[in-house]
C-alpha cells in the first residue's frame, strides 16, 4: 500500500508542479509538461515490479503509438481559444478528438501489423 501511496504522490508533486509554474511562465510550463516523465516513471513502476524486458518493449512501444493520436489535441485547444471559444469547451473539443483519434488507432494499428 505505501508503493502505490508514493506513486501516486510522485505523480501528483509533478502535476502540482506544472499547474505552479506556468502560472508565472507558462511556456516553461508547457515544457515541463511536455516531458516524458509520466512515461518514463510509468516504465521505471513497470520495472520494478515485473522485471520482464518482453512487458516493458510492448509497454514502451505502444506509448509511441498512442502519442501521435494525441499531438491534434495541442492544435485544437489553442486554436479554439484564439478564435474566442471558451476554455471548457476547447477542452472538451482537444479531449473528444484525442478519444476518436486513440479509437482509430485502436481498430487500425492491428491492420498494419502494430500489436498494442
Amino acid at each position: 500500500m505505501f508503493y502505490l501511496a508514493l506513486k501516486a504522490a510522485i505523480s501528483g508533486i509533478i502535476v502540482a508542479t506544472v499547474s505552479q509554474v506556468a502560472k508565472r511562465y507558462p511556456g516553461f510550463g508547457g515544457l515541463i509538461a511536455s516531458l516524458p516523465l509520466v512515461s518514463v516513471l510509468g516504465m521505471i513502476w513497470l520495472w520494478r515490479d515485473t522485471h520482464d524486458l518482453a512487458r516493458m518493449a510492448a509497454h514502451v512501444s505502444g506509448t509511441l503509438w498512442f502519442i501521435a493520436p494525441s499531438v491534434p489535441m495541442f492544435l485544437l485547444i489553442p486554436s479554439l481559444l484564439n478564435r474566442g471559444a471558451g476554455f471548457w469547451p476547447s477542452l472538451a473539443a482537444g479531449c473528444l478528438l484525442t478519444i476518436a483519434l486513440y479509437a482509430l488507432m485502436i481498430w487500425a494499428a492491428p491492420k498494419f501489423g502494430i500489436q498494442l
